[in-house]
């Protein structure tokens, strides 16, 4: 007599088609939803209006022209550090690369303030040491050429990341053959480690390409003030003169966003198809160049830089944060904490943000922790043909801009919720659904990668002394996925506490986020108010981050992103 599936399988009958609906409807859903609005405006002709407007194609070009630079500028710095700290015996390579991760890890919108705080006339830290440039002079990052040098810092993580992983997994036993060889260190640098290491470097490039294609901050602070629009900037200017045809032109500028980066993503596919990419032998390379008399030279290089990208902008964000008014000599006579307590105990605003990230990141974290734990489940025990598209479906809104789910969300809410007329539009609710499809992937890479680890004997055995699903999934698998799951909780909760380019368009008054109310008060004038605000959300990211570091003892290889 054949068994019930419960019995027969690890999994209960119910679990897979409910992660299966779940992940479509929070995934999938909101970009259907999106593409029917966008084929509408097609049909109606509305596109055809819309491509007529010069604004468009000077948006497009600003953002084609910024995003490719800015891979340029991404690829020379993540490049360099990647062969430095992955291929060579220079000291401190682990606190170099947790100081290298920190730009990617702080919200967009800082980093531009930071360095604007760094640069022009009324910089506090420049006037203090006597370098400010002469009153009415232009700010040098105003321009398509700074928003693409901030892209190259923000990005440049990325590359590293990418170029490390590759680098990581060359054999160690080519590049010791072919020192016995008598093959000089430039020529197995050249003719072996580089070829071998060019898919990591096509696909950091291509990362660094997209996340220029699909940011919002940097742009809104350096670009928005001088006219300098780029598609995601756009859409937040046509969103803000709502209008008539507001949502079919967003749909359409949101599928122009979508476009490039699907196209930046197949070309490196396109690329990489096109060569063949093997290695014979074992991983696991390390420090195979000694620098020699060079190693003091490179390591001051590498420290110059961090100083450069990281020190030298915070310190202008903190002596921005700490004077009465921006543009005032940072000096000691001047020093105030006014703009703390300003946005700590007096402005609703930033309180009403403080609480609204708190919990909506909170929530997202420990939804996606129950979702992930589910989804993990089942997709580590299914043998199914739809369990790569569900996966799929998972990982397409977090490589997505995320100003593109941000409009697939407005367009499925916009109006009230059909049967029991409640609308979301305007609620913290719809930021939060957002989020989870938005982060759905980054919760999910730790929990999935650690059941992957797990003896499956292990819950067998609880199986056949019969123990249900629940009780084997509160009892064995999560004590033993913890550590993961308190990294997912963590990781998602860094990059939805900081989050601006979804709720950018999402929030209304009362639901405002830390990352929108920092763009508000520049916005509005108040850098030191901004900059104050700045200051600790980037104390927050350390300390996260070091938390994460202090957990990757107990974590799966591969779930804290700056440690090889």
């Amino acid at each position: 007599m054949p068994l019930p599936l419960q019995q027969t399988n690890s999994q209960p009958r119910w679990l897979f088609p409910f992660v299966g609906l779940l992940v479509f409807s929070i995934c999938a859903v909101p970009l259907l939803r999106l593409v029917a609005a966008g084929f509408r405006s097609i049909w109606s002709g509305k596109a055809l209006e819309l491509l007529r407007e010069p604004a468009v194609w000077q948006a497009t070009l600003n953002t084609l022209t910024t995003s490719f630079l800015g891979m340029i500028v991404a690829l020379i710095i993540g490049a360099s550090f990647a062969l430095a700290l992955a291929l060579t015996n220079v000291r401190a390579r682990g606190v170099l690369g947790f100081l290298f991760m920190l730009p990617t890890m702080i919200p967009p919108q800082v980093t531009a303030l930071s360095w604007v705080g760094l640069s022009g006339p009324s910089s506090p830290l420049l006037k203090a040491i006597g370098l400010a440039p002469p009153l009415g002079s232009p700010q040098p990052l105003y321009s398509i050429y700074g928003i693409a040098l901030l892209f190259g810092v923000q990005h440049a993580p990325l590359v590293f990341l990418s170029l490390r992983a590759g680098l990581l997994a060359l054999p160690q036993e080519g590049i010791d053959a072919a020192k016995l060889s008598g093959a000089s260190s430039r020529q197995v640098l050249r003719d072996i480690v580089l070829p071998l290491a060019m898919p990591g470097l096509i696909a950091g490039a291509a990362i660094a390409f997209v996340s220029g294609v699909g940011n919002f901050g940097i742009p809104a602070i350096l670009g928005m003030p001088a006219a300098i629009y780029t598609l995601p900037t756009l859409i937040y200017a046509r969103f803000a003169s709502f209008g008539p045809s507001t949502f079919g032109d967003i749909a359409l500028l949101s599928a122009m966003i979508a476009i490039l980066a699907i196209a930046g993503l197949g070309l490196q596919e396109r690329v990489l198809r096109s060569r063949e990419y093997r290695t014979v032998g074992g991983a696991g390379l390390t420090a195979s160049f000694n620098l020699g008399l060079w190693r003091l030279p490179v390591e001051l290089a590498l420290w110059f830089l961090l100083s450069a990208m990281l020190v030298l902008p915070f310190l202008a964000l903190v002596a921005g944060s700490l004077v009465s008014t921006y543009g005032v000599v940072f000096s000691w006579k001047t020093i105030s904490l006014s703009a703390y307590e300003e946005i700590l105990f007096r402005q609703a605003v930033t309180q009403t943000a403080f609480v609204n990230s708190l919990f909506l990141a909170g929530l997202t974290a420990f939804g996606l922790l129950v979702f992930g734990v589910l989804t993990a489940y089942a997709l580590t025990h299914t043998k199914s043909r739809w369990t790569g598209l569900i996966a799929a479906m998972i990982e397409i809104p977090y490589a997505l801009p995320g100003i593109v789910i941000a409009v697939a969300f407005i367009l499925i809410f916009a109006a009230p919720i059909p049967l029991v007329g409640v609308s979301l539009y305007g609620t913290l609710w719809i930021i939060l659904l957002a989020y989870l499809s938005s982060f759905f992937a980054v919760g999910l890479k730790p929990i999935i990668s650690a059941f992957r680890q797990l003896d499956p004997a292990l819950e067998e055995a609880a199986r056949l002394s019969g123990a249900g699903f629940w009780r084997r999934l509160a009892e064995i698998l999560v004590p033993l996925i913890a550590p993961a799951a308190g990294a997912s909780v963590i990781l998602v909760f860094l990059v939805a506490c900081n989050e601006l380019t979804v709720s950018a368009l999402l929030w209304s008054a009362g639901t405002q986020t830390l990352g929108v109310a920092i763009y508000n008060l520049d916005d509005s004038g108040s850098f030191d108010l901004a900059a104050a605000l700045s200051v600790l959300v980037v104390v927050m990211i350390v300390i996260l981050m070091l938390l994460l570091e202090w957990m990757a003892a107990w974590l799966p290889k591969g779930v804290v992103p700056w440690r090889n």
